[in-house]
């Protein structure tokens, strides 16, 4: 295993195990914020803002949620923070050591745009830069006056960051870079924003001052942002997986399509909690979105010219060695790929056969393969392999 290897293992690893603890706290704290009973006017504290009762682990929770009286300020006091911050610590290493090293192999794709390998980063770092100031200054500025605007406004922001992502970079590293911008803002809300609020508010009851609820509903509106993003972000994490999706000539309408389809289930999860009806639209929803993948992955890219001749298996094995046994062997050659991508081996004429359909997604409807086309595959040699594989993948 490289360096390169080992850092990619250990940062992946512990961005999974963080992220599911981000995560799983801000589901758990919405979950508790929505489901609050509060006491009848006149009833019970005036500072408290409700109580919940839950059982869990063979006993019985009392949960309350309330600002402090000056100068009670119990201890210890526990913080949720970490989990957030070793989350974005831990994907931004891995955007260094995936897309950033080796000559940003994997961010750049020639097919794409061609950017030298220093263009590319510096795009990506100065993107991310810009993004959390741009949001920032208009909530800081507007987001108490003007918050419906704000969130169409934030919202086209976001979406045509997507669409501007998939002009410049491959189109894998396109949705991830786009899902680090939503990383970044969701972090810079909670270290720039929801905590300094909350230092405020300890700072305020420790020296005998009444607690500013302003600080709390500033702090609660980025927390909401937060939660909204939250699915579509989850998504993101995965996309390398689906590149149906993020080699599609129209991978930013497929984008746009998830983080708007993600975001209403989560909305119409949070209005339940409100007694309205949720499951029902939410399923429409989740309904329309998958629909809507279906279709719009099937609107193919122009067709493929026609094969040249009649293509025999010959032909697609010649095709196959030379733009694809670099990586895809038991030897690879390629030093990027020193063991072959997910296992896939090209060595015989069965190997072959058996995996024409992956063949023709991959090199041929998508044309993710080979990997940014670094073997520098033809049109025409795209074209002969869909013939064979059209005509049956026979192995004569």
């Amino acid at each position: 295993m490289s360096v390169n290897d080992l850092l990619d293992f250990v940062f992946r690893w512990a961005h999974l195990v963080a992220g599911i603890m981000w995560i799983g706290n801000s589901m758990l704290f919405n979950w508790l914020d929505r489901n609050l009973v509060k006491a009848a006017a006149g009833e019970g504290n005036p500072l408290s803002q409700g109580k919940i009762w839950m059982v869990h682990s063979g006993a019985f929770y009392e949960v309350e949620k309330k600002l402090l009286a000056p100068g009670e300020m119990p201890t210890p006091m526990h913080w949720f923070k970490w989990q957030n911050g070793i989350t974005w610590m831990t994907g931004i290493s891995l955007l260094v050591v995936v897309y950033y090293m080796n000559g940003a192999a994997f961010l750049v794709d020639p097919q794409v745009r061609a950017l030298g390998a220093s263009t590319a980063i510096s795009l990506s770092v100065g993107s991310l830069t810009l993004g959390w100031v741009v949001y920032d200054l208009l909530w800081r500025l507007w987001g108490e006056r003007a918050p419906r605007l704000l969130t169409a406004l934030s919202l086209l922001l976001l979406l045509l960051a997507a669409y501007g992502y998939t002009l410049l970079f491959s189109g894998r590293a396109a949705y991830l870079q786009t899902g680090v911008l939503m990383g970044t803002i969701m972090t810079g809300n909670v270290w720039m924003r929801i905590m300094p609020s909350q230092r405020q508010l300890i700072a305020a009851t420790q020296e005998g001052r009444p607690q500013d609820v302003l600080l709390s509903q500033r702090a609660k509106q980025r927390s909401i942002h937060n939660n909204y993003m939250t699915f579509p972000l989850l998504f993101i994490m995965l996309s390398n997986h689906f590149s149906s999706l993020y080699g599609h000539h129209l991978r930013w309408g497929l984008l746009v399509l998830v983080m708007v389809g993600g975001s209403g289930v989560r909305h119409f999860m949070n209005v339940r909690y409100d007694r309205k009806p949720w499951l029902a639209p939410a399923l429409t929803m989740g309904g329309l979105t998958l629909l809507g993948l279906m279709l719009m992955t099937r609107l193919h890219a122009p067709t493929l010219a026609p094969a040249s001749k009649e293509i025999g298996f010959a032909r697609a094995q010649e095709i196959i060695v030379q733009r694809c046994l670099s990586c895809h062997s038991s030897h690879p050659t390629d030093a990027m790929f020193p063991v072959a991508p997910v296992g896939v081996l090209f060595d015989t004429p069965e190997r072959i056969a058996a995996m024409a359909p992956r063949i023709l997604e991959r090199a041929i409807i998508t044309r993710t393969m080979p990997f940014l086309n670094r073997t520098q595959m033809t049109e025409q040699e795209r074209a002969d392999l869909s013939a064979w594989i059209k005509n049956g993948a026979k192995l004569q």
